[in-house]
């Protein structure tokens, strides 16, 4: 597989995709590097940060670089509001008085990429709405189910900051949600150039498809068939289980979030080039994709730190 003409066309790919958002969101590889991995490992992404960052059009690039054969993707931001309610996200049966029956009119989750800003500004009702869909790809309403397309990602935002008139997501809503990813501010030479170029008023509105939804769809095919050593898979349960069992923390990682972790790292390892998981590899992305699935009671603790710390005495432990 290493070789594969596929495997490497599948490569070049994700490559343009990070380089396309890179034309626009400037100074952030890394953060775009983690974003491709959750789109390409189907899950979806929650950023954290503070207003004026990029969130939004870190989005709307994502969603102009992806085309079909005959159409761009379908994109919709949803505005959370705490008067939005859950027909709003989902869509709503409607009479039709010409054919005396209800009809279905869909919602803006059914998109290929949903851009759900401000997430936290809705009421938990609302919130819960996006669970069913973001889990099983499917709209429940009445005794209908309708099912969205293979290309499903969601991109929510919230800002950590402003508590008055937000509503904190449940563990339950935040368990859904692959990674979660904070921008940061650029430093200052890239600050500069985005004050220069502008570009998510100059740049954004030239960019055009660097790859087919179809090429995504064949990417994530591509990641399940990543090898991942069974030592690894063993370091994760341990990791698992060490903060089950830590003093610091009330509730631990589930098995969901072990199965996570392995699907982010075959993608990783598929935007490196390889086609085997490394231990780095479950360094760098378990903070990424298990803090947020803890809940502390030692407010000594950072979650992140001490997602990596439990991580390298994990791995550490397989090689001795």
């Amino acid at each position: 597989m290493k070789n594969s003409p596929v495997k490497k066309l599948t490569e070049i790919t994700l490559q343009s995709l990070v380089d396309g958002l890179g034309k626009v969101i400037k100074g952030k590889g890394d953060f775009l590097t983690y974003l491709v991995t959750c789109l390409v490992a189907g899950g979806h992404v929650l950023i954290e940060d503070v207003p004026g960052l990029g969130k939004t059009t870190v989005a709307k690039t994502l969603a102009r670089l992806i085309s079909t054969e005959d159409r761009p993707i379908k994109f919709r931001r949803i505005q959370f509001t705490p008067d939005l309610l859950p027909y709003d996200i989902t869509g709503v049966d409607l009479f039709d008085p010409d054919m005396r029956a209800f009809s279905f009119s869909p919602g803006p989750v059914f998109a290929n990429i949903v851009l759900a800003d401000e997430i936290n500004r809705s009421s938990p009702k609302v919130q819960s709405a996006l669970l069913e869909v973001m889990a099983e790809n499917q709209v429940t309403v009445g005794n209908r189910t309708h099912h969205l397309e293979d290309l499903f990602f969601v991109i929510a935002t919230q800002n950590p900051l402003e508590m008055e008139g937000t509503y904190s997501l449940p563990l339950a809503q935040l368990d859904r949600f692959m990674m979660r990813l904070s921008i940061g501010y650029p430093d200052e030479m890239t600050e500069l150039t985005i004050i220069k170029e502008d570009p998510s008023h100059r740049i954004l509105p030239e960019v055009e498809p660097v790859c087919t939804m179809e090429e995504i769809i064949l990417a994530r095919q591509e990641a399940k068939q990543v090898y991942c050593d069974e030592r690894l898979m063993t370091a994760t349960v341990d990791l698992s289980r060490k903060t089950r069992d830590h003093g610091g923390v009330s509730l631990g990682i589930s098995p969901r979030g072990c199965l996570m972790l392995i699907d982010a790292s075959r993608s990783y390892a598929l935007l490196q080039g390889r086609s085997y998981v490394i231990d780095q590899d479950l360094i760098d992305l378990a903070p990424l994709v298990l803090s947020h699935r803890i809940v502390l009671n030692d407010y000594r603790l950072h979650r992140g730190e001490f997602i990596r710390e439990i991580a390298l005495e994990s791995l550490k432990g397989i090689h001795t």
